[in-house]
C-alpha cells in the first residue's frame, strides 16, 4: 500500500477537503505535514492519518526535505509527495529530487511558478500573451511603461489567485504599485481588454484527458477594484463546442510547452473583443475559489477524488458533463464583520431546486477582503442560460451587510 506526502500551510477548508479526500482513499497510507498542530484537524481524520509532522516553515524545501526523510525512515519509502497550495510547487519539486520520489521536478515547477518565465516559453512557442516585463526598478518600470503605454498590470513573478495584483493607470499609480509588491522584482503586464476565462485540465503521461473551461463576470481585477461587485463563475455545458476549439488547441499547447506530464493546471486566458486569444497564466495544482466543486457538480463527479487517482496512481476515468453550473459569490457590503444577511428567502423560493452547495456567511464572521466574499451559492442545471441568468438573480436579491 504507498505512503503518499500532503503538505499544507494550514488547514482552511479547502485543505481539509483534500486531507478527507486523500485520508480516505481505501488502498493508501497518507502522512501529512502542516505548520498547524494536527489536533485543529476532525477526529475522523485524524484517525486515518498514518503519519503527521508539523513543521516552522513548509515553503522551506530544506525543513520538508528533513521531514520527508524522517517519515520515511519510520513508514517505508515515500510513493508522492503532492500540496494543492502554488506556493509549495517549487518546494516539493525540490524535495522529491532529494528524496528520490516520482513527479514534477523544480524545472517544471519554475516554468509554472515563474510567469515571465512563462510568458518567455509562451512566446518562444507561438502563443498568444500579453506583453510583459520583469522590473527591478521604478526606472525599469517606467521604461516599460512608454513602451506599452498604460493601463498595465503590476503583480509579483510569483504570484496567484490576483493577490498583491493592481491595475494602473498612470506613472503614480504605477509607482504606487510597486511599493506594494512584497519582492525585490514586480512582473508587468499590458492590460488585456476582454472576457476572462479559465481552463482547467487533467493531463497523464503528456496527454489532456479531461477539461473544462469558465466564464468570469466580471474580470477579477474588476471585481478587485469595485467592492460592490459581487463576482460570477459560469461553467457552460457547451465545453466541447466548436467556439471553444481554439482555446483548446491554445491550452493543450502552452501546457506542452511548459512540460505538464502528468497533473491538473488551471489557466486563466482572456477573449479579446476581436475574437482572438491572451493566455494569462497557468498554474500547476488544483484551482481554488471552488472550481473543484464546479467541475464535480456539472460532469456528476468528485473532482479532488480524481486528481488524488491521476496523481497516485496514474489513472482516470473518462467523464462525460451533464450540466451547466454557476457559482454566485457572497460579498459583504461595508467593513468589519458580518452584520446581517439578505435575500436567502427569496433565493431559496425562487431558484432553490438549482442550489446544489452553499456557504451562508456567519454573523460575526470577520470580511474576507477579496473577490471571492465571505460565502457562495452554487447553482446547476441542464441548460446553460438558465444557470447564467439564475446566478444574475442571486446577486441582485442576496445582500452581505459588513459593520
Amino acid at each position: 500500500m504507498p505512503f503518499v506526502l500532503y503538505v499544507c500551510p494550514n488547514f482552511t477548508s479547502n485543505a481539509v477537503r483534500f486531507i478527507d479526500t486523500l485520508s480516505s482513499l481505501p488502498d493508501v497510507r497518507l502522512g501529512l505535514v502542516a505548520q498547524e498542530s494536527v489536533v485543529l484537524l476532525p477526529p475522523e481524520i485524524q484517525m486515518r492519518l498514518a503519519a503527521f509532522r508539523q513543521v516552522t516553515d513548509v515553503f522551506n524545501a530544506d525543513v520538508l526535505t528533513t521531514a520527508g526523510e524522517a517519515l520515511q525512515r519510520e513508514n517505508g519509502p515515500i510513493h508522492r509527495i503532492l500540496a494543492a497550495v502554488e506556493g509549495l510547487q517549487v518546494p516539493l519539486a525540490l524535495t522529491r529530487a532529494r528524496l528520490g520520489v516520482e513527479g514534477m521536478d523544480a524545472e517544471t515547477a519554475q516554468n509554472f511558478r515563474d510567469k515571465q518565465r512563462m510568458k518567455d516559453l509562451f512566446r518562444k512557442a507561438g502563443l498568444p500573451c500579453a506583453r510583459s516585463k520583469e522590473v527591478q526598478s521604478l526606472k525599469e518600470a517606467t521604461r516599460f511603461a512608454d513602451e506599452v503605454g498604460f493601463p498595465l498590470v503590476v503583480k509579483p513573478p510569483a504570484g496567484a489567485g490576483s493577490l498583491s495584483t493592481f491595475q494602473v493607470g498612470d506613472p503614480a499609480e504605477l509607482a504606487a504599485a510597486l511599493d506594494q509588491i512584497p519582492e525585490a522584482s514586480a512582473l508587468l503586464e499590458e492590460f488585456v481588454v476582454g472576457a476572462e476565462h479559465s481552463f482547467d485540465t487533467y493531463s497523464l503521461n503528456g496527454k489532456p484527458v479531461f477539461h473544462s473551461l469558465s466564464h468570469y463576470y466580471p474580470n477579477p481585477l474588476e471585481a478587485m477594484r469595485e467592492p460592490w461587485i459581487q463576482w460570477q463563475v459560469l461553467l457552460p455545458r457547451e465545453v466541447l463546442a466548436p467556439a471553444y476549439d481554439d482555446i483548446r488547441d491554445a491550452a493543450f499547447k502552452a501546457l506542452d510547452c511548459l512540460g505538464m506530464h502528468t497533473g491538473i493546471s488551471h489557466m486563466e486566458w482572456f477573449r479579446r473583443p476581436d475574437g482572438s486569444l491572451a493566455i494569462s497564466e497557468v498554474a500547476a495544482r488544483p484551482p481554488g475559489a471552488q472550481f473543484t466543486t464546479l467541475m464535480s457538480r456539472a460532469f456528476d463527479f468528485d473532482a479532488i477524488g480524481a486528481w488524488a487517482r491521476l496523481m497516485i496512481f496514474n489513472a482516470f476515468e473518462p467523464q462525460q458533463q451533464k450540466y451547466a453550473v454557476g457559482a454566485a459569490y457572497l460579498r459583504g457590503q461595508g467593513k468589519g464583520r458580518v452584520l446581517a444577511v439578505h435575500g436567502l428567502e427569496t433565493v431559496q423560493r425562487e431558484i432553490g431546486p438549482l442550489i446544489t452547495d452553499f456557504k451562508i456567511p456567519s454573523i460575526g464572521q470577520e470580511a474576507a477582503g477579496n473577490y471571492e466574499g465571505e460565502g457562495f451559492i452554487i447553482l446547476r442545471h441542464p441548460e446553460t442560460e438558465v444557470v447564467r441568468q439564475a446566478l444574475s438573480r442571486v446577486v441582485d436579491i442576496v445582500r452581505v451587510w459588513l459593520g
